[in-house]
């Protein structure tokens, strides 16, 4: 099966001319509501999981810097173990996609890459909380 045309990656830097701003705002408010989420899970159930929803690497050595220098470099720790469990989900999302997309409907594959994503990242979380994970740092204070 041969890609059509229109799919090809291309690098056209003349195409940022054609960009609107309204684009610009929408790429940078979805980074930021994608911080805003993982604050507001980390502050809910704790930076470990809430590091799970800093998989996005654009935004991932950002959010360590700030949390390192706001919280200390514990908490900045506990956060890169979090994203690290993410980071895994996102393959078995990427996993679960690409072995079931053209052969279930859309929505299908959707609902079962999520899951895919929840059951490894969580897991990963669980298993590394279980073998004691974050049990070798000093307490804080």
């Amino acid at each position: 099966m041969t890609a059509h045309p229109a799919d090809r990656v291309r690098f056209r830097p003349a195409a940022l001319k054609d960009s609107r701003p309204r684009d610009w705002i929408t790429r940078f408010g979805f980074g930021a509501g994608v911080s805003v989420v993982a604050g507001v899970v980390s502050v809910l159930a704790g930076p470990r999981v809430g590091g799970a929803f800093l998989a996005f690497p654009a935004i991932l050595l950002a959010s360590l810097t700030l949390v390192a220098k706001e919280e200390g470099v514990r908490q900045a720790r506990n956060e890169a173990r979090g994203a690290t469990f993410g980071t895994l989900g996102l393959l078995a999302f990427a996993l679960v996609t690409a072995l079931t997309v053209g052969r279930l409907p859309l929505w299908l594959v959707f609902v079962a890459a999520v899951s895919g994503w929840a059951l490894v990242a969580l897991g990963a979380y669980l298993i590394a909380r279980f073998a004691g994970a974050g049990g070798d740092e000093p307490p804080a204070g």
